[in-house]
């Protein structure tokens, strides 16, 4: 079952392209890493995706309505920005707005509890730490339930236990059948969590498909200029950046 499908997305600034004719489908059962340097493209794809940049080319979620967009889909973004200072609980429990019915407050415990933030319920959340507060988002954005996560670097920032036990839990929701878009500057928890890998360059999408096959030697060099260590390891892949090549990017 698809729950994403773009086709020859385009988004230009300036009369130039940011996103290129990008086409894919996500489906039910996904954890897609969403790769490339800085500048490729990911937010704006992302974002246009989701109807919040103007765009030519089509995007099964960009023409919902708002409440519809937001039953199918939950979009966290790279800002992370607590504007209230209300507790926990409250903050998460926004991520219920798009349903209507009982067993919110179940929903958010669930959500509390996957996140490592029982015991953050009755805080406020504009005084926690910034990787709290991304815990908290997090949190918030599973409490909407949605087929479908996007999520925009939601690593960042976080502690390394915080990150893997973060990327569990995305690799979880796959597992349940849910699907996750994440964006992703970690190539090796891209590498180990994500069942699948799309790979941007310049606004274009110039591989797609499980981590082996799209973190090549070749892949590396050419889009992010470096050489990284690869191997297979008892937890499974590992690639770790060791050295810039030389030349320009």
């Amino acid at each position: 079952m698809s729950l994403l499908a773009l086709d020859r997305l385009r988004v230009e600034r300036g009369g130039c392209p940011v996103v290129d004719d990008v086409s894919f489908a996500v489906a039910a059962g996904e954890c897609i890493g969403l790769i490339g340097p800085n500048g490729a493209g990911k937010t704006t794809l992302m974002r246009a995706a989701l109807g919040l940049e103007r765009h030519s080319g089509g995007s099964s979620l960009a023409g919902l309505r708002p409440a519809a967009r937001a039953r199918m889909a939950a979009f966290l973004p790279q800002a992370r920005q607590i504007a209230w200072p209300v507790d926990v609980e409250t903050l998460v429990g926004l991520g219920r707005l798009p349903h209507a019915g009982g067993g919110d407050r179940e929903v958010v415990t669930g959500a509390l509890r996957r996140m490592g933030l029982e015991g953050f319920r009755y805080r406020i959340a504009t005084r926690l730490s910034g990787g709290e507060q991304a815990r908290v988002l997090i949190a918030r954005a599973l409490a909407q339930e949605a087929p479908l996560l996007l999520a925009d670097e939601p690593m960042a920032g976080l502690d390394p236990a915080h990150q893997i036990a973060g990327m569990e839990v995305f690799s979880g929701l796959a597992a349940e059948g849910r699907a996750v878009l994440m964006a992703l500057h970690d190539l090796g928890l891209a590498a180990r969590f994500c069942s699948r890998l799309l790979l941007m360059h310049q606004g274009r999408l110039v591989a797609d498909g499980p981590p082996d096959a799209v973190l090549t030697e070749a892949n590396l060099a050419r889009v992010f200029r470096i050489r990284a260590f690869r191997a297979e390891g008892p937890d499974g892949p590992v690639v770790q950046p060791v050295a810039v090549l030389e030349g320009e990017a």
